[in-house]
């Protein structure tokens, strides 16, 4: 059989639509997999590629035949075949989540006829796209729950990879909640000006509520009992009842955690009655200035401490840029009402909980995928629904 052959249409239209469904949930299960190496080592600024996948605690190299996704996590029972310790859930879970993402992608944008018929192409390639898309959200959700960042790779790396797929595809740009759209595929110019206005609103939306939070509520107060000691450690501060890690605390240069202190003991000095400005690049006590990184021991006695506080951080601007990048400023609108909304929601609950505390920081990245996900699959028939009311 040549190639022609192979490629002709024709030839693959009695193939079901329902193989390439499993199709695309298989290869959503293996694309799963590599996320999961995503998650575990973007945030460490470890490659991807190499080493070859193995267990974290033993470094046991897996072969190919213990790295089926789903499959190998079921039969091992969750554990490293080499040293018995326990594999976390999250590996079946990101496996499991992005098997029936690429599988929603299929049913919802794919075509009955073969991806290779070229009418057929454009909607294969849509689903595609949004594959591509909600793989992304998967290894930011992830990785945001864990660390609080999201990582570069994955929201400048949106941005250009947004921009590029509106060009190829233009009818990702397309706007079927407008009657006058409805049956209008834009251009491939048309498609790259709403991109790129989806990253400027994307962008600029967020950041300008980032900036008005940071004015608002930039800083957290802490009223203490008096003569209560605090610890700065290598790694976090330490007050009678909780410890806050520095990368809670500064996300830029100029943050930094304030107070007066009644006294302050250093590894060869002492101080009385002055004040203490601690920020990532400089420690100043009163008039002396040191760098942080060379100061053995802190402590401070005091009766209050304030602290910088975020609203959002910059890896949720570029996160929303990247959407708009890909689905456009409707879409930035739509995620940044509903993600608040979820965000909210979320945390009134954990405070009721009692599983975090009002001053506690929670991941916002999470909640802007889950709107923008939301969006994807079901945002143009409720804005559609809501227009017409």
């Amino acid at each position: 059989m040549g190639l022609d052959a192979i490629f002709d249409s024709r030839a693959w239209q009695p193939v079901p639509f329902e193989f390439w469904a499993a199709v695309f949930f298989a290869f959503g299960c293996i694309v799963g997999s590599f996320l999961n190496v995503c998650i575990h080592r973007m945030p460490l600024g470890q490659s991807v590629v190499s080493p070859p996948s193995h267990c974290p605690h033993c470094r046991y190299t897996i072969p190919w035949f213990l790295n089926l996704p789903l499959v190998t996590w079921l039969y091992l029972r969750g554990r490293c075949r080499n040293c018995g310790a326990p594999i976390s859930p999250r590996y079946f879970l990101v496996e499991l989540l992005t098997g029936l993402a690429f599988l929603g992608c299929w049913l919802a944008f794919g075509v009955i006829r073969h991806p290779f018929d070229p009418g057929a192409l454009k909607s294969a390639l849509l689903a595609l796209i949004y594959c591509l898309l909600l793989a992304g959200f998967i290894v930011a959700t992830f990785i945001d729950f864990e660390h609080f960042i999201i990582p570069d790779e994955i929201t400048l790396g949106g941005i250009g990879a947004g921009f590029v797929c509106s060009f190829l595809v233009p009818a990702l740009q397309q706007r079927p909640f407008l009657v006058s759209a409805l049956h209008q595929t834009p251009s491939a110019t048309v498609a790259l000006e709403r991109s790129a206005l989806g990253i400027v609103v994307g962008a600029g939306l967020v950041y300008g509520i980032l900036r008005l939070g940071k004015l608002l509520y930039g800083r957290q107060k802490f009223e203490l009992p008096p003569h209560t000691k605090v610890f700065f450690t290598e790694t976090t501060v330490k007050l009678p009842d909780k410890e806050i890690p520095y990368e809670e605390l500064f996300y830029r240069k100029s943050d930094a955690v304030v107070l007066h202190a009644r006294t302050v003991e250093m590894t060869d000095r002492g101080y009385a009655k002055v004040p203490v400005r601690l920020s990532p690049t400089e420690l100043r006590i009163g008039e002396d200035q040191f760098k942080p990184e060379e100061v053995q021991h802190l402590e401070v006695v005091t009766d209050e401490i304030v602290v910088p506080r975020e609203a959002m951080g910059l890896g949720d601007v570029k996160f929303m840029a990247a959407i708009g990048a890909f689905l456009g400023w409707e879409a930035v609108l739509f995620s940044l009402m509903l993600s608040a909304m979820i965000g909210a929601t979320v945390g009134v609950t954990l405070i009721l909980l009692r599983r975090r505390e009002w001053s506690s920081r929670l991941p916002y990245g999470p909640y802007i995928a889950l709107a923008a996900t939301l969006w994807v699959f079901a945002g143009h028939r409720i804005l559609a629904w809501w227009l017409v009311r």
